[in-house]
C-alpha cells in the first residue's frame, strides 16, 4: 500500500479505464472509414485547415495537395502513428458518430463508481491520453456509464509531451500545481509508468483479464480499479 493519499489520480485511457478493443475496432476503423469524406467536406474550416497545415509541415506534403494529405492521415492510422493532428482529426470525426448514436465509448464498470469515490474525497482526477484532449472528451462524456466529464479535473495530451518521456509528467504535475510525489498515475503500459516514476508519481500498473500482473513487475500491479487503495 502507498504512504498517504495521493493529492491527484492522473489515469490512461486504453487498457485502463477502456477497453483497448473499443478504440482499435470502434474507434479507428470509424475515423479511417470516414476520414476521406470529412476532411474533403471540412477542409476549409479554420480548425481543420490548422491541422492540414500541420500535417503538411510534419509530412513535408504540399499544403494545397489535399488528396496527398489525406493520403498522408490515412498512412499513419495503418501505421498507428501517435501524430497530434491525426489525433486532432480523429477526435472530430469521433464526434459527429458519439452525437449520431452511431456508438458509445466503453467504460470498464466498477471505474465510474471508484472515480466517483475518489473525486468525493478531494482527490483531483486528470486523464493523460495519446487521444486528443476532445477525444478524451468525447469518450468521457459518451461512456456507457454516462458523462463522466464533470469528474475529471485536468486533460492532458501528447500537445503536453510523448507518453513515454519523463519530461511530460513533470509538466502534468506542474500545471496542475502538484508535487510528483503526491500524484498517483495509472496505466497498463509499463513504459509509461517508468517514465513517470522517474518524474517522482507513484505508480500503479493495470492489467486487465486475461492479462495477468507479472511475478516480476516493477510497479504495483492489479486487475481493476477496485483493488487500487488510496
Amino acid at each position: 500500500m502507498m504512504t498517504g493519499t495521493p493529492r491527484a489520480i492522473i489515469t490512461d485511457i486504453e487498457g485502463t479505464t477502456s477497453s483497448i478493443d473499443f478504440v482499435k475496432d470502434v474507434l479507428f476503423p470509424y475515423a479511417r472509414d470516414h476520414l476521406r469524406e470529412f476532411v474533403r467536406a471540412h477542409a476549409d474550416d479554420t480548425e481543420v485547415r490548422h491541422w492540414l497545415d500541420v500535417t503538411a509541415t510534419e509530412a513535408d506534403v504540399d499544403r494545397a495537395d489535399l488528396e496527398a494529405l489525406i493520403d498522408t492521415l490515412l498512412g499513419w492510422i495503418a501505421e498507428d502513428r501517435k501524430a497530434t493532428p491525426l489525433k486532432a482529426l480523429q477526435g472530430m470525426i469521433w464526434a459527429d458518430g458519439y452525437k449520431s448514436g452511431a456508438f458509445r465509448a466503453h467504460m470498464y464498470p466498477e471505474v465510474a463508481g471508484r472515480l466517483r469515490d475518489w473525486q468525493a474525497r478531494g482527490i483531483r482526477l486528470c486523464v493523460y491520453s495519446s487521444g486528443s484532449v476532445p477525444a478524451q472528451k468525447l469518450l468521457f462524456g459518451y461512456s456507457v456509464a454516462g458523462d463522466l466529464t464533470s469528474l475529471i479535473d485536468g486533460w492532458f495530451d501528447t500537445q503536453t509531451g510523448a507518453k513515454r518521456e519523463t519530461d511530460s509528467y513533470r509538466r502534468i504535475a506542474a500545471a496542475i500545481d502538484e508535487d510528483p510525489a503526491d500524484c498517483l498515475f495509472l496505466s497498463d503500459v509499463v513504459e509509461e509508468l517508468d517514465a513517470a516514476a522517474e518524474a517522482g508519481m507513484r505508480t500503479i500498473q493495470l492489467c486487465r483479464p486475461p492479462d495477468t500482473c507479472p511475478s516480476n513487475a516493477q510497479h504495483r500491479c492489479v486487475s481493476d480499479f477496485d483493488a487500487i487503495v488510496v
